[in-house]
């Protein structure tokens, strides 16, 4: 029997932090108020902070209703996907309605920047898990990495980060994402730890660049600047265990040879892997990674676009 297809959801999929993860996907992709030089998905195409009723309540949660019906089996929901999960109105409702379905934890992998409204406030107190992000601790740093829209300030976000954790009966995880060259001097990891030290989380995960990035330009630290920031960072602090530089991510294989049929047939981006697979972005990026690492698969850039090929590709006939 095929495997159901959800407007929604995705997964479940491994997490490197989550175990098996059920994606609930609501905000169309890259949409977002941040444009950060490292995503995988790449460049932001509506850059906004506008909250907006992007996905309907009714279809989330009647996709929801029909995977907890077949399947039901995942260590957590994370709201997250591939835009800003914190823009789709009603984010709390929704999830709050999630947990009165299941009993499945529920995390919410965001952003952090817009924690200091009052609609990401709500959605960020209906998790067991809040997963925010911390690049920066400097304006001009936090401007070069993540872009933000404009009226979006580091104070701001700042703010919102240490008034909502405060308020939180979860956990809060804090993601610090290092790009070489942009926010991993002494300096900077100083200001990063001080900051942390303020908002308080229970972790501290430090990452870096381990997929390629469409467009190339934002790159991964060296195993021993992870080494020294986690410490600067203190004792909450831990890297996350594929930021090591290490051999191509295991548990790829189902799906190595169908990603290299697709590329071997014509070049294709990101996108078009995910359609060809039946899976979203997200996955399809750690079997085109896994790809990239063994030489198997290339990548150049076109038009803006960043197109795999396989790596004796001479075009089809």
């Amino acid at each position: 029997m095929s495997k159901p297809k959800y407007r929604h959801l995705y997964g479940p999929v491994p997490s490197r932090r989550l175990g098996r993860s059920l994606g609930i996907n609501m905000v169309p992709h890259k949409t977002c108020c941040l444009d950060c030089s490292y995503c995988q998905l790449g460049p932001t195409t509506t850059h906004t902070m506008q909250v907006a009723g992007y996905a309907s309540s009714q279809e989330i949660m009647a996709d929801l209703e029909r995977w907890l019906r077949l399947d039901g089996e995942a260590d957590y929901l994370t709201f997250a996907g591939s835009g800003e999960p914190t823009l789709q109105a009603g984010l709390a409702e929704i999830m709050s309605l999630a947990r009165e379905h299941s009993d499945v934890p529920i995390a919410l992998l965001t952003n952090g920047a817009l924690l200091w409204t009052d609609q990401g406030r709500a959605a960020a107190m209906q998790a067991d898990v809040l997963m925010p992000s911390l690049d920066a601790a400097t304006p001009g740093t936090f401007a070069r990495i993540n872009r933000p829209c404009p009226g979006l300030t580091l104070e701001r976000v700042i703010a919102g980060l240490v008034e909502t954790v405060a308020a939180s009966k979860g956990e809060t995880w804090l993601e610090v994402m290092l790009v070489r060259g942009a926010n991993d001097s002494e300096e900077e990891l100083a200001a990063i730890a001080e900051v942390a030290a303020r908002i308080g989380p229970e972790q501290i995960q430090i990452n870096t660049v381990v997929r390629p990035v469409p467009g190339g330009g934002a790159e991964r630290v060296s195993d021993a600047l992870l080494a020294r920031a986690c410490e600067v960072l203190g004792p909450r602090a831990t890297v996350i265990e594929s930021a090591w530089q290490h051999g191509a991510p295991v548990g790829a294989e189902r799906s190595i040879e169908e990603v290299l049929a697709l590329v071997g047939y014509r070049p294709c981006t990101l996108q078009d892997v995910a359609h060809g697979l039946g899976v979203h972005p997200n996955e399809a990026i750690k079997y085109v990674a896994r790809l990239l690492s063994e030489g198997r698969i290339s990548q150049t850039l076109q038009d803006g676009e960043t197109y795999y090929t396989k790596a004796d590709f001479t075009g089809s006939s």
